[in-house]
């Protein structure tokens, strides 16, 4: 009888063992990487004035569904305005469909470009046509004082010598749209209300108590989530889409309801 249990118990460890791995590869590839998830960040003690949506890397790859229902996500939610830090399409062929589908947000649409989307050598034609008919702006080095005058919405799209880093405005809220993290450390001496962020996607594949295994260049240590820097608070999206595999695990596609 003793023998029998003994038996029974390694069976149960060895068969956990074997299946364990495949059910993270399986929630890996085929439930998280579409599992959107709405992240709620607060960054006021008082009663918020403005309520507002980031999200970022679409990676639009003709995926429908998923963009679709990202949309109806952001819909859901009524914010003030919404914030895209880049990234709207893995290739020039789906800019098309992207800019269709994200028409259908019904808040202002405020974004920056992302690699991809310089990558993709498309004419920005098209982004500046449909931000603008939501109320909003594709922003290339641009800002625009929007909330009744309240907020000096700063997008940054370059870095360089012809292209000078933004000041934050007195007596205003100053929020910069941008889409490597890293940026956050080029603001000598400056000081925003917050800064947002992609680029990252979180690493897609996060080790609990370890963290992302690998993260692209312009991330540095801003991975994901809230940091405290020196030019303010940044936030980075862990993005809507994936690159190069179709693989997350312990890193859901996320969208972030921000409240000042």
């Amino acid at each position: 009888m003793k023998l029998n249990k003994i038996n029974r118990r390694r069976f149960i460890i060895l068969g956990a063992s074997l299946l364990a791995p495949c059910a993270i590869a399986a929630d890996a590839r085929w439930v998280e990487v579409e599992w959107v998830k709405v992240r709620h960040l607060r960054l006021t003690d008082g009663k918020p004035t403005h309520r507002f949506v980031h999200f970022s890397d679409l990676h639009h790859k003709g995926d429908l569904a998923h963009t679709r229902s990202v949309v109806k996500m952001i819909n859901a939610l009524s914010p003030d305005f919404v914030c895209f830090t880049g990234d709207i399409m893995e290739e020039g062929r789906f800019l098309a469909e992207a800019l269709e589908m994200l028409s259908g947000i019904k808040s202002p649409l405020f974004g920056v470009p992302g690699n991809h989307d310089y990558w993709s050598r498309v004419p920005f034609d098209g982004m500046f046509k449909s931000f603008a008919a939501t109320g909003g702006a594709w922003l290339v080095d641009e800002r625009r004082v929007i909330a009744d005058g309240k907020i000096n919405l700063i997008g940054m799209a370059y870095i360089g010598p012809r292209h000078p880093l933004p000041s934050p405005v007195t007596g205003l809220k100053n929020i910069v749209l941008m889409h490597y993290p890293a940026w956050a450390k080029l603001f000598a001496g400056q000081k925003f209300d917050l800064l947002l962020a992609g680029h990252s996607h979180g690493g897609q594949v996060r080790i609990p108590f370890y963290g992302p295994i690998i993260v692209p260049f312009g991330v540095d240590e801003y991975d994901l989530g809230l940091f405290q820097t020196p030019a303010g608070p940044l936030n980075v999206s862990s993005g809507i889409g994936w690159y190069p595999i179709p693989v997350r695990f312990n890193c859901r596609p996320e969208i972030v309801l921000i409240e000042i």
